[in-house]
C-alpha cells in the first residue's frame, strides 16, 4: 500500500498516512486527515486524490499553494520520490512499504538524513532576507550535507560564470575561489544542463588530462546546475580534495533538489534586486528633473523654472494661464516656495467654485450680522495670507462687481470685512491662474481691463 510520509516543520519524528482513501485532506484544521502546523499552512490547504496508482496534489483555493520539488504549483502530479513543501512541512509519496516496515539500516538512515537537511534547507532560505545571507545559507546547508570539503556558488555574469560565494567546510571564506575550480568541469556542466559526478577526477577519462584538473590535484567532484524558468542562473560546485567516491547518486538527487528550490528562490531575488536598482535609477533620474513638486526636463519646462527664479524673489503679481489640470497651483507654490515670504501663509482660494454671494465673504471676511446667517465674525482668505501668498485660483470666474473691489484691495493693500467700514492693511503677494485667455476676456467685455493688467505683470 503507498504511504504519505510527513516530515514535520519542528524536525519531529516522520508520520505516516496511508493511502488507503480516494482522497486525503491536508492543512492545519484538525479535521484534516494530515494535520500540519504552523505557519504558511491554511486550514484547508489541499488535498491529495488517489486513483488506480496515480496521485494528484491540488490546492483548494487560490490563496494555498505548494512546491514541488522546488517548484511552485497548485496542482501537480506526483510520480515516487518527489518532495513537496508546505509552509516548512516536508511530504513525500512512498509506494512500497517494504522501504517502511524494514529495519532501518544505513541507506535508509542516510537517506532519512538527506530529507532532514533538505527540511533545514528550506527553513533557511525563508529566513534569509538578504543576497549576501541567502548565498552564505545556501553554501553552509550544502557543505553540511555532503560533508565536502569547499563549495562553490557560480552565477553568470555577462554570460560568464563568475563565483560569487566559496566556503570551506569551516565556515571560512576562501581566499582565491577562481583558482580553487577546474575550468573544464564547470564548462561541461553549464554545456549540458545536467548534474556531474566525478568519483575520481585524476582518473576520469575525459578530465584527467583538463590543466586545472592536474594543477588542482581534485578528487570528489560535483556539479549542479542552477536552473530557473528555463535560465541557467549558474551552478553549484562541491569538492573535495583526499576523499575518492566521495558523492554518489543518492546524494546527487538531493543536491539536485536543494538546486531547483535554491534557483526559483534566487531568481526571485536576483530580480527584486535589478528592480531595486532600476528604481534607484528611475528616481535619481526624476530628482534632477525636479523643480518642487514639478517634473520636467523639455525646453519649454525648463524655460519655466527660469521665470519661476527670476520672479520668486521679488513681490510683483503673477498671472498663470493654461488648460485645467497643467499644474497652475503647483507653479504658484513653486513661485511662494522661493520666495522670502516661504515661512508664511500660501493661501488658495478657487474663485469659480464658491458662490457669487458668498465670495466676498470668503475673500475678505465679514463681522456677525453682516448678512443672514452671519452669527459669528471671521477672517477672510485675505487676512489669512497677511504676509504671505494668496494664490486666486480661476480668477477668471469672478463676478464683475467683485473684480472692482478687488482692483482697490490690490492698489490700496487694505481691505474692509462684509459689514463694517474700517479698514485693516494687509501684505500679501497675489498670484492668479485661469484657464481662460484673459485679455481675450477684457476685449469682449466679460473681464476688467485694469484689474487684468494689476494681475499680469508677469
Amino acid at each position: 500500500m503507498a504511504t504519505l510520509v510527513h516530515y514535520p516543520a519542528n524536525l519531529s519524528a516522520p508520520r505516516l498516512y496511508p493511502l488507503d482513501r480516494r482522497v486525503l485532506q491536508i492543512g492545519a484544521h484538525p479535521d484534516n486527515e494530515a494535520q500540519l502546523e504552523g505557519t504558511g499552512v491554511n486550514d484547508y490547504h489541499a488535498h491529495l486524490v488517489c486513483e488506480k496508482g496515480s496521485f494528484t496534489l491540488s490546492a483548494t483555493d487560490r490563496n494555498s499553494v505548494f512546491w514541488v520539488n522546488g517548484k511552485k504549483k497548485k496542482s501537480a502530479r506526483l510520480q515516487a520520490g518527489d518532495t513537496v513543501t508546505i509552509g516548512g512541512h516536508l511530504l513525500r509519496v512512498v509506494l512500497d512499504d517494504t522501504l517502511l516496515e524494514a529495519s532501518p539500516s544505513t541507506e535508509s538512515s542516510a537517506k532519512s538524513e538527506h530529507f532532514q537537511a533538505l527540511h533545514r534547507f528550506s527553513l533557511s532560505l525563508m529566513g534569509s532576507t538578504t543576497i549576501k545571507d541567502l548565498l552564505s545559507a545556501l553554501l553552509d546547508q550544502l557543505i553540511s550535507l555532503t560533508g565536502a570539503d569547499k563549495a562553490f556558488l557560480i552565477l553568470m555574469d555577462d554570460d560568464a560564470p563568475r563565483v560569487r560565494v566559496a566556503r570551506n567546510i569551516d565556515e571560512s571564506v576562501l581566499a582565491d575561489p577562481e583558482a580553487a575550480i577546474s575550468d573544464s568541469i564547470v564548462r561541461d556542466v553549464l554545456n549540458s544542463g545536467r548534474p556531474l559526478i566525478v568519483a575520481d577526477a585524476l582518473s576520469h577519462e575525459e578530465f584527467r588530462t583538463s590543466v586545472s584538473v592536474v594543477n588542482l590535484k581534485l578528487c570528489s567532484v560535483m556539479c549542479v546546475p542552477l536552473v530557473a524558468r528555463e535560465q541557467t542562473l549558474g551552478l553549484f560546485y562541491l569538492g573535495n580534495d583526499n576523499i575518492v567516491n566521495n558523492f554518489d547518486d543518492d546524494l546527487l538527487s538531493v543536491v539536485t533538489v536543494f538546486a531547483s528550490q535554491a534557483a526559483l528562490i534566487l531568481a526571485n531575488a536576483l530580480s527584486r534586486q535589478e528592480l531595486e536598482r532600476e528604481l534607484t535609477v528611475l528616481e535619481n533620474a526624476i530628482e534632477a528633473r525636479r523643480f518642487g513638486e514639478i517634473i520636467g526636463a523639455s525646453d519649454s519646462m525648463r524655460e519655466i523654472f527660469k521665470k519661476i527664479s527670476r520672479v520668486a524673489s521679488t513681490d510683483i503679481s503673477v498671472l498663470v494661464e493654461g488648460e485645467t489640470g497643467t499644474g497652475k497651483e503647483l507653479v504658484a507654490r513653486a513661485i511662494h516656495e522661493r520666495s522670502n515670504r516661504a515661512d508664511k501663509p500660501f493661501i488658495v482660494i478657487n474663485c469659480g467654485a464658491i458662490p457669487e454671494n458668498l465670495l466676498e465673504s470668503e475673500l475678505f471676511g465679514h463681522v456677525r450680522g453682516a448678512f443672514t446667517g452671519a452669527v459669528t465674525t471671521t477672517t477672510g482668505r485675505f487676512q489669512a495670507a497677511d504676509g504671505g501668498t494668496l494664490f486666486l485660483d480661476e480668477i477668471g470666474e469672478m463676478p464683475l462687481n467683485l473684480q472692482v473691489k478687488l482692483l482697490r484691495v490690490l492698489q490700496e493693500k487694505r481691505i474692509s470685512k462684509v459689514g463694517e467700514t474700517k479698514e485693516r492693511p494687509v501684505d500679501i503677494r497675489i498670484v492668479a491662474a485661469t484657464n481662460k485667455r484673459l485679455f481675450e476676456e477684457t476685449q469682449s467685455g466679460a473681464f476688467r481691463e485694469y484689474l487684468y493688467y494689476r494681475l499680469n505683470v508677469i
